[in-house]
């Protein structure tokens, strides 16, 4: 959600966003409450009400969301043409059909028939072109449109070159079709439309406020309609016109803030039917007679990750990041701080993106070598070495790095914390030198977290790292050829950021949640996003 949908790293970020991100990630698994009922007494309605812990979003405006948690709500307010399966499989929403047509060159979407926003108002293809032409404005252009950049014209738009009739994206209000013309063959746009950011908004929003405000003019085309908010959390009432038909909980609120109180007590109190919790609280649950049976497995597509400043000194030279990369023994630091050990990073592609390679193309640890390549430098044994800040949201991994640092290079780094969402805007504006961050994904692909997050310009290259070689095999990848040519391409990218460094992998995202014994779900949707339009309790 994907996205730099971010963040999940940071562990005191982790106390933050995931509650963000891990609702975003769990599925919602089908129990039948049996336990304790008498064969004699009549069956108790079931509940129209739900309360899922999901952090508070930065945004509600799908252009604008960068992060994971406000991925999680657009999504539940404004539906995409395309959506993803549990098995992860590309399904049907908004759009009917389509057709990848020209080599992948173009694609036709064709909307379903009698759309309509949650005031009734018709949805058309229209509707989907402008709100899609929102992620490109000029002004104030969505921190992920690089997803849009493949669309003829759209580079240009963005720029300010060209205009917004020059852009690849038509409607046909009349047979319901949305036509993109790709400047490459991209058949996986398909996919990538299935990400929150493309969410169809209705007219005016963006430069009407009272659009996003809670209340009867909030207008939906998603499941739930935004109708209430309160200090601890916001209420979402399903949308009588919704495509898939009306959700089976008529008001789930989202709580944002249990006031210092822990998500498992809050459960256990009756106060929420689903949370987010984290691994050390898993690991005894999981033996607790009571809450153990509604203890759920998260699965994840993401990867928690450390970058580099390469636009400026040190971290221009590759040799300092290759240095820094082979300093620092980063499994053993993973192992020692993941309950799993099939969590600690091997690649910025994280397990379930179908076609991953499961080679290890982590850089080596290798000390002796990290002190000659600094030195190569002109910073032998640290001397000389500027004054660097690891910047982050406070992570657990943090200290052994600056620790490890110090120990095999004689390089003395500052470690410094700040809050997640003034963080993430100092990423955008003003990067430190080393930083951590998280990506969930857009889209199940690897291009994902290669392409999408390093290519040359791309709105979430934070580092400004920039190499031919690397967007040539990016370029090789998505040319719509066979998929052994696709996969070799996409291994060797990969192996050009092993070597060069920009950024260095270190985990993918683990986490478990409470779910409520007779809340049945439609479970994750292979973006890590709980979709609670199918959500509905046991008789």
């Amino acid at each position: 959600m994907g996205r730099p949908a971010v963040a999940r790293i940071l562990r005191r970020m982790r106390r933050r966003t995931r509650i963000a991100l891990v609702a975003l990630l769990v599925p919602v698994v089908a129990t039948v409450l049996v336990a304790g009922c008498r064969p004699s007494a009549p069956a108790a309605p079931a509940p129209s009400t739900a309360r899922i812990l999901l952090g508070a979003p930065t945004t509600l405006d799908p252009a604008a969301q960068g992060d994971a948690g406000s991925a999680a709500v657009t999504a539940q307010l404004f539906e995409t043409l395309t959506t993803f399966d549990t098995d992860r499989e590309l399904q049907p929403a908004l759009a009917a059909s389509w057709q990848v047509q020209d080599g992948g060159r173009r694609i036709v979407f064709l909307l379903r028939p009698d759309l309509s926003f949650s005031d009734g108002s018709p949805l058309r293809a229209s509707d989907v072109v402008r709100s899609w032409l929102r992620l490109l404005d000029p002004g104030a252009p969505s921190p992920l449109v690089t997803l849009l950049l493949d669309v003829q014209g759209a580079n240009d738009y963005l720029q300010g070159t060209g205009q917004s009739s020059d852009v690849g994206l038509q409607a046909d209000d009349a047979t319901g079709a949305v036509t993109v013309t790709l400047t490459r063959p991209a058949a996986d746009f398909v996919a990538v439309v299935a990400g929150p950011s493309f969410g169809v908004v209705p007219p005016g929003l963006g430069t009407d406020p009272k659009l996003l405000q809670p209340g009867p003019s909030f207008v939906a085309s998603g499941g739930y309609v935004l109708s209430g908010a309160t200090a601890d959390g916001l209420t979402l009432t399903a949308n009588p016109h919704y495509w898939d038909g009306p959700p089976a909980i008529g008001e789930i609120t989202l709580v944002g803030d249990l006031g210092g109180a822990s998500s498992v007590q809050a459960f256990a109190d009756g106060k929420l039917d689903y949370a987010p919790i984290g691994d050390a609280s898993a690991s005894w649950i999981a033996y607790d007679r009571d809450l153990g049976p509604q203890l759920r497995a998260v699965a994840s597509l993401s990867t928690e990750y450390y970058g580099f400043d390469t636009r400026k000194a040190p971290f221009d030279d590759v040799r300092v990041r290759q240095a820094f990369a082979a300093a620092i023994d980063w499994r053993r630091i993973a192992r020692l701080a993941l309950p799993e050990p099939s969590g600690v990073a091997t690649s910025m592609v994280p397990p379930g993106i179908p076609g991953r390679s499961d080679r290890d193309v982590l850089p080596k640890y290798d000390p002796a070598a990290a002190r000659t390549l600094l030195a190569d430098a002109g910073f032998a044994g640290g001397r000389g070495f500027p004054d660097v800040t690891l910047l982050t949201g406070g992570t657990g991994y943090d200290e052994a790095i600056v620790t490890e640092l110090k120990r095999e290079l004689g390089v003395t780094v500052r470690s410094e914390v700040m809050d997640f969402t003034a963080y993430f805007d100092r990423l955008a504006t003003d990067p430190p030198a080393m930083w951590a961050l998280a990506w969930v994904a857009d889209y199940p692909g690897r291009n994902d977290f290669l392409g999408i997050l390093l290519g040359t310009g791309a709105s979430n290259n934070y580092g400004g790292w920039s190499s031919r070689e690397f967007d040539a095999a990016i370029a090789e990848a998505g040319s719509g050829a066979d998929e052994a040519t696709t996969a070799a391409a996409f291994d060797r990218a990969e192996d050009i950021v092993g070597r060069d460094a920009p950024v260095i992998p270190i985990a993918y995202g683990t986490g478990w949640a409470l779910a409520r014994d007779g809340l049945l779900g439609a479970g994750q949707n292979g973006l890590g996003i709980l979709r609670l339009a199918g959500l509905a309790w046991s008789e």
